[in-house]
């Protein structure tokens, strides 16, 4: 299949108000000029959303407001999303996380992440893939997974898990959808400099955050050229080549020393 031709067609991305959905929004109006379908529980960002790029890049924008946990939500966002309009790719990338020792997440907190992870994920992939295909003009899918679903990361040992799956039923899934013309990318970047890595505890690993706008644009750009497996990043993509040579409990060892580190230095300065 030849890239995906962004101009002037309908995007659909999950997790648009804040962070990476955002700033992947935000290229692809302004470079790409797409219409847009944005998705989120917060409806007045979603709407500051669809004011700066319609004013800036005369785009259209629908903004959707859902819970993705809800599956009756995850239902409609699909319902809306084609309704009177023609989809032509769906970047999923909602998602939520928690940063700490695994039994700090209480068990409603952890099924809440299973829902908005991989159960939200999985059932727009299962509705789209369908649909995409009877369209008929080549349209692509992105899942925002995680270089924590290469590598398992502890002290976020429930959401490297949730990745885990996202990128195996992503990449899997690929497969089946190729020979009906319908892309699948999974794209897996590592920390990013995003709300979501706000906390406290992230901050003896801020340097090794990405810039949102990098991570954004690279996303983008994947899911454009049909990429398979796609890491954002020169140090990404060492470390997703490196998993084939370097023991798995080696590199997760590392991990798991360093994040323990961090969250015994932020600790300590909060008591």
């Amino acid at each position: 299949m030849k890239p995906m031709d962004l101009r002037s067609r309908w995007v659909l991305v999950t997790g648009a108000s804040a962070g990476l959905g955002r700033e992947m929004a935000r290229v692809l109006a302004r470079e790409h000029r797409s219409n847009l379908v944005v998705v989120a529980r917060r409806g007045e960002r979603l709407e500051e959303l669809k004011r700066e790029l319609e004013a800036e890049t005369g785009v259209a924008v629908a903004p959707v407001v859902a819970d993705l946990a809800k599956l009756e939500d995850v239902d409609r966002v699909f319902d809306e999303a084609t309704g009177g309009r023609e989809l032509y790719a769906a970047v999923l990338n909602a998602g939520i996380t928690h940063f700490g020792p695994y039994e700090e997440l209480d068990w409603d907190g952890f099924e809440r992440m299973l829902s908005v992870n991989v159960r939200s994920v999985a059932r727009l992939m299962r509705r789209f893939g369908p649909y995409l295909a009877a369209q008929g003009h080549d349209g692509g899918m992105m899942a925002v997974a995680s270089m924590a679903g290469i590598v398992p990361v502890s002290y976020q040992t429930a959401y490297s898990g949730t990745k885990a799956f996202l990128v195996n039923y992503a990449c899997a899934l690929h497969h089946e959808l190729e020979p009906k013309h319908v892309s699948v990318t999974t794209f897996v970047p590592g920390g990013i400099d995003t709300e979501m890595t706000e906390g406290e505890r992230f901050g003896p690993l801020r340097g090794w955050l990405m810039p949102v706008e990098q991570a954004a644009r690279e996303g983008v750009g994947a899911m454009r050229a049909r990429r398979y497996l796609y890491a954002p990043g020169i140090s990404n993509r060492l470390q997703l080549a490196a998993v084939r040579f370097i023991p798995q409990r080696f590199l997760t060892g590392r991990v798991a020393a360093t994040y323990r580190d961090a969250i015994r230095k932020t600790d300590k300065r909060g008591r």
